[in-house]
């Protein structure tokens, strides 16, 4: 059925018309086993697929649970696969694949993303060819992307050439004339056709594009086209991002260096960009001009963005070929490494004072093989392990945190956790000495202003969240484990291995800038918390997790880490997360701020104290 009205009344007719009916077996439409309902659930999904993938939306993780009602196993590991392509963040789902995959027999590489733009696939592809530097597939691979794109894009321009409905217009009281309406409409349409840079560089799922997505291609085949010895080629395509960006001074350090290695035969001067790039370029300079004009002219509402970010470049130790002067590069700061980190938008530093006695420093950034990074001992004393041990024995809540779900991120393990807040009402409520509960409070202080000052942060650093937490290994599901504990992410971005990128958007926690982990125990096997690539594979960095030991890093797609599987004992730590900007402090941590200070007074003069802290809580 193509016309998917019909197929919505169809799918209705058979529901009303079955739904006091019975099978054959005397199973009525009701039962999840009758051949009845399974008609119904089949119509359901023929109509909610077709309805997806006509309008291209990410939101197939449904269907996952009407295939394994039907039994079909692949096409439910399918549809969750398209689901957690889109949704890289959701575990769970993760872990359905891992599971009905095995069960269906299906191998890794034979699934399939049924939302896949073939121009991003083979984009993909030839990024981790170029990384393996097997330059000559990677050609391909990135030939290929473009030619997709280009299509991609006619197709995209096509589609806007519709209705179009302008949100600011009040449709009935508008009193343009047709000369404006049909002036409106085609600068609508331009609008959109002008978008489609932006739609085709977003992949499934993302509201964010991946930034410089087409001169990327360009800068790639430039160097790899030198290392297969093509340099009118390498040549052509180091002169097309040119186009984009004029005034990279690496690209046209290549420029010059490619034209001294061609044969005195070729004429350098006639070598030029490709004309469909240039063309391509062109049209997308005249558009950003007639869009500007109509705003100025015609009223037209209309910001043009910034389609070809610069610090969405290709930053690896092939940006420059030898021959070129490399200490000069490194000079302007070019990064030399396989992979460079996410741009952080802040002065980096580190290594200020560490402010508190006794404390230990153990690694910097350099030596934990990344940025903004810091592993500190001696933070805790023993005493205070065994004290912050024994109240997290009495405050931690199942699943707390992740709304009561015992096994949140695995489910070989249990997992517990508690607020500041929390202590310290349960301290007033005498369930756990209040000391302890204000060592709790006192202790996460401390850790903030180590973090603030070791970081030399030129603002204040706020809670962001406060959390207790334990890991402990449930008895009997330890055997063969090949999951984390907790799995790879960053604290405030969308990891997203595939594309080697960290959007920075809802779901996210997009406003956290630094996070810290303050252990207390290591009576524990496994649980090592792990540094890694944006790959979420390449382990960059270890820590064994012991009594006072501090790990903080800023919360970017800068720092991917996780958990190593627990796999006997329980792992405990408070984890700490913090902004720079005061609108997202940590409402809990405000009210326990005023706890504190009611606490301080009562010590300071008892009898004239008129608030009751007990009524604060």
């Amino acid at each position: 059925v193509y016309n998917l009205e019909h197929q919505r009344y169809i799918c209705s007719f058979i529901f009303n018309v079955n739904r006091r009916g019975k099978d054959r077996d005397g199973l009525g439409a009701n039962n999840p086993g009758s051949s009845l309902s399974r008609v119904i659930i089949k119509c359901v999904i023929n109509l909610i697929w077709n309805t997806v993938f006509t309008k291209q939306l990410a939101s197939v993780g449904p269907f996952f649970f009407f295939f394994l009602q039907l039994n079909q196993l692949e096409k439910a590991v399918e549809a969750a696969h398209t689901f957690f392509m889109a949704n890289p963040e959701h575990m769970e789902m993760q872990q359905n694949i891992e599971d009905y995959r095995t069960m269906a027999g299906v191998e890794a590489f034979q699934l399939v993303d049924r939302e896949a733009k073939p121009h991003l696939e083979s984009y993909s592809a030839g990024v981790k060819h170029y990384e393996a530097d097997d330059f000559e597939v990677a050609i391909k691979y990135f030939e290929q992307a473009l030619r997709e794109y280009f299509n991609e894009d006619m197709e995209c321009r096509a589609l806007c050439e519709g209705p179009q409905r302008f949100e600011e217009y009040e449709y009935l009281g508008n009193k343009g004339s047709l000369y404006e309406a049909i002036a409106d409409h085609y600068m609508q349409v331009l609008v959109c056709q002008h978008e489609c840079v932006r739609e085709l560089a977003t992949r499934p799922g993302r509201l964010s594009p991946i930034e410089n997505f087409l001169p990327l291609h360009y800068d790639y085949l430039q160097f790899a086209y030198y290392r297969v010895g093509e340099y009118v080629k390498a040549l052509e395509c180091a002169k097309g991002y040119l186009l984009f960006h004029p005034d990279d001074e690496d690209v046209l350090d290549n420029v010059d260096y490619y034209e001294s290695l061609l044969d005195d035969s070729i004429d350098r001067g006639s070598i030029e960009a490709r004309e469909d790039l240039a063309m391509f370029v062109k049209r997308h300079k005249l558009e950003s001009e007639l869009l500007k004009s109509a705003a100025e002219g015609l009223g037209f509402l209309y910001s043009e963005p910034n389609y070809w970010i610069r610090y969405g470049g290709r930053q690896d130790e092939n940006r420059v070929p030898s021959g070129v002067n490399m200490e000069a590069a490194e000079i302007r700061g070019l990064s030399m490494g396989k992979k460079s980190p996410p741009k952080i938008e802040r002065d980096l530093r580190e290594g200020g004072p560490l402010i508190y006695e006794n404390i230990t420093f153990v690694y910097n950034s350099e030596q934990l093989n990344g940025t903004q990074r810091v592993l500190l001992d001696n933070v805790l004393s023993e005493e205070q392990c065994r004290e912050l041990y024994s109240v997290a024995s009495r405050i931690l809540l199942v699943g707390d945190g992740y709304r009561g779900k015992t096994s949140p991120h695995t489910p070989n393990e249990k997992f517990e956790g508690a607020t500041v807040l929390k202590a310290l009402k349960f301290g007033y409520e005498g369930r756990v000495p209040l000391k302890s509960a204000r060592l709790f409070y006192d202790i996460s202080e401390k850790a903030r202003k180590i973090v603030e000052s070791y970081f030399m942060l030129n603002s204040t650093l706020y809670f962001s969240y406060t959390h207790m937490v334990c890991r402990t290994a449930l008895s009997g599901q330890q055997d063969r484990r090949n999951d984390l504990s907790h799995p790879i992410h960053a604290d405030n971005c969308l990891l997203d291995p595939e594309a080697n990128e960290c959007w920075k958007e809802p779901p996210a926690y997009t406003f956290r800038d630094y996070s810290a982990l303050l252990y207390m125990n290591d009576d524990f096997e496994g649980g090592e918390f792990i540094f890694t690539e944006m790959d979420a594979k390449t382990v960059t960095a270890s820590v064994k997790p012991k009594c006072g030991r501090m790990i903080s890093f800023s919360s970017g797609g800068e720092n991917p880490h996780g958990v190593k599987a627990v796999t006997k004992g329980q792992r405990c730590a408070v984890a700490l997360w913090f902004t720079l900007d005061p609108l997202y402090r940590e409402l809990e941590r405000i009210q326990a701020d005023e706890v504190i200070a009611i606490l301080n007074q009562e010590q300071q003069g008892r009898h004239t104290l008129k608030i009751n802290p007990r009524d604060e809580l």
